[in-house]
């Protein structure tokens, strides 16, 4: 059973984000403004962070995505 600290939602800084998710700083913001990816929380005056569940579920989504339009693809091949 995880501990309470394991239960609180975990912050990770935009090097981490841009670790996992293979995205750059501009890309990532560039997402932001599309409303494609989720938004930073501040921190204080000069500093943002992302939520980790933020960003887990923006990944399983990107996978989910791509394997909707692969199988799609594929089934119109196969017609």
């Amino acid at each position: 059973m995880p501990t309470p600290s394991e239960m609180l939602p975990r912050f990770i800084r935009r090097r981490q984000v841009e670790e996992r998710t293979g995205l750059g700083r501009s890309s990532i913001y560039a997402k932001i403004l599309l409303n494609e990816f989720p938004r930073p929380i501040s921190l204080g005056a000069r500093a943002v962070a992302w939520l980790e569940s933020d960003i887990d579920e923006w990944i399983r989504s990107r996978v989910k995505m791509s394997r909707n339009e692969a199988n799609t693809k594929s089934t119109e091949a196969a017609r």
